[in-house]
């Protein structure tokens, strides 16, 4: 698969951009276990022109990380302009524009997926970024605002139109968050459309091996983006890329490995983010890499509280010792 130069295997896997997930060290354990491309933490256009430190922060990538894209969102085609020329300095691979987040505080105010609810002035905003950079630029998006407006087929042409190098297609609208069932046949139905020419990317629901298989092999798509169910699992992407080549499960990861994937992950939060920080931002993920433990309640507590890095490592070694 190709995206403008960049070239990616055959049925890539793609990280989604989570807000407050996909973090660099987050990025580093997903690209060991086989993410094939990753995007950064979806950053504020807002925040880019008045230099807030947090949106600037989120522009940091690392070659090891390589290919990734920086995803921005907004709804005033000036900022969004200006931001994709600050993004473009900082030399991704390529730059995202983010049409589908539903959470509140961005879709109210008409961006991330609020901008469906104004498809010409998403396809506008789209040609200016195209326009204003060098770099490959890409759109990910929903099936529309609601049940009554599902969009995507003829936005799809659209967004071809003026120049994107690829779409990722989230299959549920706006209205329905992350509930209910993504639809597949609506993204198959893009991909499928002989006006169709760029790559495009699947997204929803993608949970297990067997799920990545058949977004491939029943709909067409030309990638999979795994979001949610990265969240304590990184290594869902080794899982299934051994089933496309394989068609075999791996087994489950023992407890013991499991333990030295928290360590090397919470060993690189540390390294790029300093002890208080790091600690603090790992809190998120450290528990999600042991559900379903018995009786981890009390462990769960400590390691979720522990303010002392060395003490997180002899927590995480004890997990081993009783539960491995």
């Amino acid at each position: 698969m190709r995206i403008a130069h960049i070239e990616l295997p055959e049925k890539p896997l793609f990280l989604a951009p989570m807000e407050d997930v996909t973090d660099a060290s987050f990025r580093y354990i997903c690209k060991q276990y086989g993410a094939d491309m990753m995007y950064t933490e979806f950053v504020s256009s807002d925040g880019l022109i008045r230099d807030a430190h947090k949106s600037l922060e989120k522009l940091i990538i690392h070659d090891y990380e390589r290919p990734i894209g920086i995803q921005i969102y907004g709804h005033i085609p000036e900022a969004m302009v200006d931001a994709a020329i600050r993004v473009e300095a900082a030399q991704p691979d390529l730059i995202d524009i983010n049409f589908g987040c539903p959470v509140n505080k961005i879709a109210r105010r008409g961006a991330g997926s609020g901008m469906m609810r104004e498809p010409d002035k998403l396809v506008e905003i789209t040609r200016r970024v195209v326009q204003a950079v060098k770099l490959p630029v890409t759109v990910k998006t929903r099936l529309g605002w609601d049940e009554d407006s599902k969009i995507i087929v003829e936005l799809a042409e659209r967004l071809q139109d003026v120049g994107i190098a690829a779409l990722t297609i989230h299959g549920r609208t706006r209205c329905q968050m992350y509930k209910g069932e993504a639809d597949w046949t609506l993204i198959g139905a893009v991909k499928n459309n002989p006006r169709m020419k760029i790559p495009i990317i699947g997204n929803g629901d993608i949970c297990t091996p067997q799920q990545a298989a058949d977004a491939f092999n029943r709909y067409g798509v030309d990638g999979v983006m795994i979001g949610r169910a990265t969240f304590g699992h990184p290594s869902i992407f080794r899982e299934i890329r051994h089933f496309l080549n394989t068609g075999e499960e791996l087994p489950p990861m023992s407890v013991n490995d499991l333990v030295e994937l928290a360590k090397a992950h919470f060993h690189k939060s540390i390294e790029v983010k300093g002890d208080r920080v790091g600690l603090l931002e790992m809190r998120r993920h450290l528990a999600t890499y042991f559900k379903g433990l018995p009786n981890f309640k009390e462990t769960r507590s400590r390691l979720v509280t522990e303010n002392d890095p060395a003490e997180v490592i002899r927590i995480l070694d004890s997990i081993s010792q009783i539960w491995g």
